[in-house]
């Protein structure tokens, strides 16, 4: 097959196509720090991986997760993470979104105080937003981003910018278009290596550092991994030891019961720890599949509900005794341009939800669109009172067993066929997006990605499969009702979207891989499990 890196080490393989620009991403240096961390940590993630499926195996067969015994020591010990920069200090408000162009602009431009580039849930892993997305980090760090609209508008960087955090892919996922010894190479190094290479230096001369998002761990070990590529990357480019600073999202239920050991392990590195809800909710369906209750309409997954407040206390508590922060999540709120009383209602939900973390103790909280800086960053600054943060609320009143970690009871909670229909038409329109090359999908006035797209396939499988599920009318939640309104909202998307756009689209792969993803026997853990191959036998 042909190599299409200008320089490849021994041992490499680029398979993707030519992307402009890439002659400065993929250097002979750089594809030999990424081959390096590659042939480290490789083996490592996998045995990895293998664990992960034992326990899963272990609760499919009635193990209740709890907090590690072999760990006791490390939750009540007193120690404390290395203390951050000053640019990650006041964290109060974090904007999210893919790596491209014109929406880094934006994001950086949006006032809020971070920015968490997204090559992972908000990115389809196509070989162009790989590359690009690489560009336009180098870019930003630089200060020379720069956009021209085909509509004569032009996007340039303001004198204050918030604070770059980069996303890197979570350890189940690989960049397939790249081998190094004949195994495809871990999304995980490729993100971070490429990135790391070439900004790390760059940042510290501008006043700044090597900030990261580090998704989907399931356990401390995947932490420690981590740590351990941060030093050797560290290390082969002569940077300090503790200069990457990470904050690790706490999106997966397992992860909850190893907070402490997270931070633990990252010690030297951490930046803290976020409540990645949207995630979360996943995780919780995927673990117990039909071994627990039924979860009711996305809708009515509040924060409120018994395992998310309970995880919600713990890590502000576990975060601020160790004097790391606390982040809060996602408000996916997309104002609309034409309908003022739907932002009005939506505004009043988002402050609070805002109100209600800020109270919790959070430290700052994430957001999608730049029109709700102002707002978030208004609640948060009320309750902060001049300081950058609140890491000296302690949180001493909470206490959290593991039952109530898993404690899915939701009082009133049902299935609606409303609730049923919106999950399957966010599945076929996310699903089409992603597999055209958009990982962030403004749908109902909320930015769906891949997180809310698991959320959205998986309940519709728990629905389909568990025995107790039914819709609030009591009939029964079929293959054949799901099939039904899979016809009827594949036959509304033309008047969605537009009979060009659609006629454009691969909206009947879309339809194939989710009735796969949600009629199936098996369940997929993750929807790029069955949905990228179709990214790369499309070449884009």
């Amino acid at each position: 097959m042909k190599n299409y890196a200008p320089a490849p080490p021994a041992g490499m393989n680029i398979v993707g196509g030519p992307v402009p620009g890439m002659d400065r991403i993929l250097t002979p240096a750089a594809l030999e720090f990424v081959t390096t961390l590659q042939r480290s940590f490789n083996g490592r993630r996998k045995e990895l991986l293998k664990r992960r499926l034992l326990i899963q195996a272990a609760i499919m067969e009635g193990k209740t997760p709890d907090f590690l015994a072999e760990t006791a020591a490390i939750r009540s010990g007193d120690w404390r993470v290395a203390e951050v920069p000053g640019d990650l200090q006041d964290r109060r408000v974090e904007i999210t979104g893919p790596v491209s162009r014109k929406m880094m602009i934006n994001a950086l431009n949006s006032g809020a105080n971070t920015f968490m580039a997204d090559f992972e849930d908000a990115n389809s892993p196509t070989w162009f937003n790989s590359i690009d997305g690489q560009i336009n980090c180098m870019d930003s760090v630089r200060g020379t981003i720069e956009y021209d609209n085909s509509d004569g508008r032009k996007y340039r960087l303001n004198d204050e910018v918030s604070t770059l955090l980069v996303r890197p892919r979570g350890w189940h996922l690989e960049e397939r278009n790249v081998t190094v010894d004949g195994e495809f190479v871990s999304g995980s190094l490729w993100d971070f290596g490429l990135y790391f290479f070439h900004n790390a230096s760059t940042l510290l001369a501008r006043g700044s550092g090597p900030y990261f998002y580090l998704p989907k761990l399931e356990s401390h070990l995947e932490a420690r991994l981590w740590n351990d590529v941060f030093v050797k990357a560290q290390e082969l480019l002569g940077i300090p030891n503790g200069t990457i600073k990470a904050t690790v999202l706490i999106e997966t239920i397992l992860a909850a019961f190893e907070m402490d050991e997270i931070l633990y392990e990252l010690k030297d590195h951490s930046a803290g720890l976020n409540a990645g809800r949207w995630d979360y909710i996943f995780s919780a369906i995927k673990k117990f599949r039909t071994k627990a209750g039924v979860f009711p309409d996305r809708d009515q997954v509040t924060m409120s509900v018994p395992f998310m407040s309970a995880y919600t206390d713990l890590l502000v508590k576990t975060c601020h005794r160790r004097n790391a922060h606390a982040m809060g999540g996602m408000a996916a709120f997309i104002p609309s341009r034409r309908d003022e009383e739907v932002n009005r209602f939506a505004f009043e939900k988002v402050k609070a939800d805002k109100i209600r973390e800020s109270s919790q103790g959070f430290d700052g909280t994430w957001i999608a669109h730049p029109d709700l800086s102002g707002l978030v960053s208004s609640v948060f600054g009320g309750v902060l009172a001049g300081r950058p943060n609140q890491r000296d609320v302690k949180r001493d009143d909470v206490s959290v067993a593991a039952s109530d970690l898993l404690n899915f009871h939701i009082e009133g909670g049902e299935v609606t066929r409303e609730g049923l229909r919106k999950n399957i038409s966010i599945g076929l329109l996310y699903l089409e997006s992603w597999l055209s090359g958009t990982g962030a999908a403004a749908l109902y006035n909320l930015m769906e990605d891949l997180a809310t797209a698991e959320i959205s396939r998986s309940q519709v499988w728990q629905w389909v499969h568990h025995p107790r599920a039914k819709l609030n009318d009591g009939s029964p939640i079929t293959e054949a009702l799901v099939k039904e309104l899979i016809d009827e909202e594949m036959k509304r998307i033309p008047d969605l979207i537009g009979e060009e756009r659609f006629a454009a689209g691969r909206f009947e792969l879309a339809r194939e891989l989710f009735e796969t993803l949600v009629l199936g026997v098996t369940f997929h853990d993750f929807i790029p499990d069955i949905a990228y191959k179709h990214i790369l036998d499309n070449k884009i």
